[in-house]
Protein backbone atom coordinates (compact mmCIF):
# COMPACT_ATOMS: atom_id res chain seq x y z
CA UNK A 1 0.00 0.00 0.00
CA UNK A 2 1.51 3.17 -1.11
CA UNK A 3 1.09 5.08 2.19
CA UNK A 4 3.33 6.37 5.47
CA UNK A 5 2.09 6.64 8.84
CA UNK A 6 2.12 9.15 11.25
CA UNK A 7 5.55 7.79 12.78
CA UNK A 8 6.94 8.73 9.29
CA UNK A 9 9.80 6.35 8.71
CA UNK A 10 11.84 8.29 5.99
CA UNK A 11 11.84 4.63 3.79
CA UNK A 12 8.27 4.33 4.07
CA UNK A 13 7.89 8.10 3.20
CA UNK A 14 10.36 8.15 0.40
CA UNK A 15 8.47 5.16 -0.70
CA UNK A 16 4.86 7.13 -0.94
CA UNK A 17 6.44 10.05 -2.78
CA UNK A 18 7.87 7.73 -5.23
CA UNK A 19 4.75 6.35 -6.19
CA UNK A 20 2.68 9.32 -6.58
CA UNK A 21 5.83 11.22 -8.21
CA UNK A 22 3.93 11.16 -11.95
CA UNK A 23 0.90 12.74 -11.43
CA UNK A 24 1.83 14.78 -7.93
CA UNK A 25 1.74 18.22 -9.12
CA UNK A 26 -1.18 17.94 -11.22
CA UNK A 27 -3.21 16.30 -8.01
CA UNK A 28 -1.43 19.01 -5.59
CA UNK A 29 -3.36 21.92 -7.65
CA UNK A 30 -6.45 20.56 -7.84
CA UNK A 31 -6.84 19.63 -4.35
CA UNK A 32 -4.85 23.07 -3.94
CA UNK A 33 -7.93 24.74 -5.66
CA UNK A 34 -5.70 26.35 -7.99
CA UNK A 35 -4.00 28.34 -4.83
CA UNK A 36 -0.38 26.41 -5.37
CA UNK A 37 1.28 29.15 -7.40
CA UNK A 38 0.08 32.22 -5.17
CA UNK A 39 1.86 30.26 -2.47
CA UNK A 40 5.01 29.37 -4.33
CA UNK A 41 5.18 32.97 -5.06
CA UNK A 42 4.77 34.03 -1.49
CA UNK A 43 7.10 31.55 -1.02
CA UNK A 44 9.54 33.21 -3.05
CA UNK A 45 8.92 36.77 -1.97
CA UNK A 46 9.74 35.72 1.66
CA UNK A 47 13.28 34.45 0.90
CA UNK A 48 13.82 37.53 -0.68
CA UNK A 49 16.90 36.68 -2.60
CA UNK A 50 19.29 38.51 -4.60
CA UNK A 51 20.99 37.33 -7.60
CA UNK A 52 23.60 34.97 -7.72
CA UNK A 53 22.93 33.57 -3.94
CA UNK A 54 22.87 30.24 -2.79
CA UNK A 55 19.73 28.67 -1.71
CA UNK A 56 18.80 25.18 -0.64
CA UNK A 57 15.37 23.56 -1.78
CA UNK A 58 14.52 21.09 0.71
CA UNK A 59 11.64 18.47 0.24
CA UNK A 60 12.12 20.00 -3.26
CA UNK A 61 9.96 17.27 -5.25
CA UNK A 62 10.21 17.62 -8.81
CA UNK A 63 11.16 21.32 -8.42
CA UNK A 64 8.56 23.53 -8.97
CA UNK A 65 9.49 25.31 -6.50
CA UNK A 66 12.81 25.50 -7.11
CA UNK A 67 12.75 26.52 -10.82
CA UNK A 68 10.96 29.78 -9.43
CA UNK A 69 13.46 30.44 -7.32
CA UNK A 70 15.74 30.04 -10.41
CA UNK A 71 13.81 32.17 -11.74
CA UNK A 72 14.10 35.15 -9.06
CA UNK A 73 17.89 34.80 -9.37
CA UNK A 74 19.51 32.11 -6.66
CA UNK A 75 21.51 29.62 -7.66
CA UNK A 76 19.61 26.87 -6.21
CA UNK A 77 19.74 23.04 -5.09
CA UNK A 78 17.00 20.82 -4.87
CA UNK A 79 17.28 18.20 -2.17
CA UNK A 80 14.59 15.28 -1.57
CA UNK A 81 14.81 11.64 -0.43
CA UNK A 82 12.47 10.40 -2.90
CA UNK A 83 13.95 9.20 -6.01
CA UNK A 84 10.63 9.26 -8.34
CA UNK A 85 9.91 12.85 -7.63
CA UNK A 86 13.34 13.62 -8.65
CA UNK A 87 13.71 11.67 -11.72
CA UNK A 88 10.31 12.83 -12.52
CA UNK A 89 11.96 16.68 -12.19
CA UNK A 90 14.77 15.70 -14.07
CA UNK A 91 12.14 14.14 -16.89
CA UNK A 92 10.19 17.93 -16.98
CA UNK A 93 13.64 19.32 -17.80
CA UNK A 94 14.22 21.13 -14.38
CA UNK A 95 17.50 22.81 -14.70
CA UNK A 96 18.65 22.55 -11.01
CA UNK A 97 21.14 20.03 -10.23
CA UNK A 98 19.28 17.11 -7.63
CA UNK A 99 20.47 15.65 -4.41
CA UNK A 100 19.47 12.54 -2.54
CA UNK A 101 19.46 14.08 1.21
CA UNK A 102 17.22 13.02 4.20
CA UNK A 103 16.34 16.86 5.97
CA UNK A 104 17.59 15.34 9.38
CA UNK A 105 20.76 14.23 8.26
CA UNK A 106 21.87 16.99 5.37
CA UNK A 107 25.09 16.19 3.14
CA UNK A 108 26.18 19.76 3.09
CA UNK A 109 28.97 21.42 5.26
CA UNK A 110 27.78 24.59 7.78
CA UNK A 111 26.94 27.96 6.36
CA UNK A 112 26.59 26.35 2.69
CA UNK A 113 23.99 28.26 1.87
CA UNK A 114 22.72 31.70 1.96
CA UNK A 115 19.32 30.62 2.72
CA UNK A 116 17.23 27.44 2.75
CA UNK A 117 13.38 27.08 2.23
CA UNK A 118 11.23 23.56 2.84
CA UNK A 119 7.66 23.69 1.32
CA UNK A 120 4.73 21.41 2.17
CA UNK A 121 7.70 19.17 3.60
CA UNK A 122 8.56 19.53 6.83
CA UNK A 123 5.51 17.89 8.37
CA UNK A 124 6.46 14.92 6.28
CA UNK A 125 10.06 14.94 8.20
CA UNK A 126 10.43 12.13 11.12
CA UNK A 127 11.68 14.66 12.95
CA UNK A 128 10.68 17.60 12.06
CA UNK A 129 12.67 19.87 14.74
CA UNK A 130 15.87 18.23 13.75
CA UNK A 131 15.05 18.62 10.38
CA UNK A 132 14.48 22.46 10.99
CA UNK A 133 17.56 22.62 13.03
CA UNK A 134 19.64 21.10 9.64
CA UNK A 135 18.39 24.20 7.96
CA UNK A 136 19.90 26.18 10.85
CA UNK A 137 23.21 24.77 10.41
CA UNK A 138 23.59 24.68 6.84
CA UNK A 139 22.84 28.11 6.71
CA UNK A 140 25.41 31.07 7.04
CA UNK A 141 25.28 33.86 9.98
CA UNK A 142 22.48 36.14 8.97
CA UNK A 143 20.85 34.21 6.29
CA UNK A 144 17.23 33.25 6.30
CA UNK A 145 15.10 29.81 7.18
CA UNK A 146 11.77 29.55 5.51
CA UNK A 147 9.07 27.00 5.71
CA UNK A 148 5.71 26.86 3.30
CA UNK A 149 3.30 24.59 4.97
CA UNK A 150 -0.38 23.80 5.64
CA UNK A 151 -1.32 25.46 9.40
CA UNK A 152 -4.60 26.56 11.00
CA UNK A 153 -7.29 28.58 9.82
CA UNK A 154 -7.91 31.48 11.76
CA UNK A 155 -11.54 31.58 11.19
CA UNK A 156 -13.74 28.81 13.28
CA UNK A 157 -15.80 28.57 10.46
CA UNK A 158 -13.18 27.99 7.87
CA UNK A 159 -11.65 25.25 9.91
CA UNK A 160 -14.79 23.35 10.12
CA UNK A 161 -14.96 23.64 6.28
CA UNK A 162 -11.50 23.13 5.68
CA UNK A 163 -11.66 19.57 8.01
CA UNK A 164 -14.78 18.65 6.19
CA UNK A 165 -13.39 19.50 2.96
CA UNK A 166 -9.85 17.03 4.09
CA UNK A 167 -12.12 14.30 5.45
CA UNK A 168 -14.80 14.07 2.70
CA UNK A 169 -13.67 16.06 -0.76
CA UNK A 170 -10.25 15.24 -0.71
CA UNK A 171 -10.17 11.40 -0.85
CA UNK A 172 -13.17 11.72 -3.25
CA UNK A 173 -10.65 13.76 -5.45
CA UNK A 174 -7.44 11.15 -4.67
CA UNK A 175 -9.29 8.10 -5.63
CA UNK A 176 -10.52 9.89 -9.13
CA UNK A 177 -7.19 11.43 -9.93
CA UNK A 178 -4.40 10.29 -7.97
CA UNK A 179 -2.19 6.84 -8.82
CA UNK A 180 -2.31 6.36 -4.98
CA UNK A 181 -5.76 7.65 -2.87
CA UNK A 182 -3.97 6.16 0.30
CA UNK A 183 -0.98 8.52 0.10
CA UNK A 184 -3.73 11.19 0.19
CA UNK A 185 -5.18 9.64 3.38
CA UNK A 186 -1.76 9.92 5.05
CA UNK A 187 -1.37 13.59 3.68
CA UNK A 188 -4.93 14.44 4.81
CA UNK A 189 -3.28 12.95 8.43
CA UNK A 190 -0.37 14.48 8.67
CA UNK A 191 -1.85 18.07 7.72
CA UNK A 192 -4.77 17.80 10.56
CA UNK A 193 -1.79 16.65 13.16
CA UNK A 194 0.20 19.40 12.22
CA UNK A 195 0.83 22.26 14.78
CA UNK A 196 -0.80 25.28 14.90
CA UNK A 197 1.04 28.79 13.49
CA UNK A 198 2.33 29.69 17.17
CA UNK A 199 3.67 26.51 17.85
CA UNK A 200 5.86 26.32 15.05
CA UNK A 201 6.90 29.96 15.61
CA UNK A 202 8.23 28.15 18.77
CA UNK A 203 9.76 26.00 16.91
CA UNK A 204 11.74 28.30 15.16
CA UNK A 205 13.09 29.84 18.42
CA UNK A 206 14.19 26.67 19.67
CA UNK A 207 16.32 26.03 16.71
CA UNK A 208 17.74 29.35 17.41
CA UNK A 209 16.70 31.17 14.73
CA UNK A 210 15.75 34.91 15.55
CA UNK A 211 13.46 37.70 13.58
CA UNK A 212 10.61 34.77 13.98
CA UNK A 213 7.77 35.85 11.78
CA UNK A 214 4.59 34.29 10.28
CA UNK A 215 2.35 35.06 7.19
CA UNK A 216 -1.00 33.54 7.26
CA UNK A 217 -1.80 32.80 3.61
CA UNK A 218 -5.64 31.72 2.50
CA UNK A 219 -6.76 32.34 5.87
CA UNK A 220 -4.53 30.41 7.69
CA UNK A 221 -4.87 27.21 5.47
CA UNK A 222 -1.22 27.85 4.87
CA UNK A 223 1.31 29.76 6.74
CA UNK A 224 4.58 31.00 5.61
CA UNK A 225 7.14 31.45 8.52
CA UNK A 226 10.42 33.15 8.24
CA UNK A 227 13.35 33.48 10.66
CA UNK A 228 17.38 34.71 10.70
CA UNK A 229 20.20 32.43 11.65
CA UNK A 230 21.69 34.38 14.37
CA UNK A 231 25.14 36.35 13.56
CA UNK A 232 25.68 38.73 10.26
CA UNK A 233 24.60 41.69 12.34
CA UNK A 234 21.04 41.47 11.36
CA UNK A 235 18.96 41.66 14.26
CA UNK A 236 21.08 39.58 16.39
CA UNK A 237 18.89 39.60 19.66
CA UNK A 238 15.97 40.66 18.61
CA UNK A 239 12.50 39.65 18.94
CA UNK A 240 10.03 40.55 16.02
CA UNK A 241 6.45 39.01 16.21
CA UNK A 242 3.48 39.47 13.74
CA UNK A 243 2.97 38.92 10.20
CA UNK A 244 5.59 39.98 7.49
Amino acid sequence: MSRADLDKQPYDVAGMFDAVARRYDVMNDVAALGQVRMWRAAMVDALDVTPGQRVLDLAAGTATSSVALKAAGAEVVAADFSLGMMTEGRRRGADVPFIGADAQHLPFADDSFDAAVISFGLRNVQDPRAGLAEMVRVVRPGGRVVVCEFSTPTSRLLRMVYERYLLRALPAVARRLASSAEAYDYLTESILDWPAQEELRAWFGDAGLQQRQYRNLTGGIVALHRGTVPGGGLGDGKETRGAF
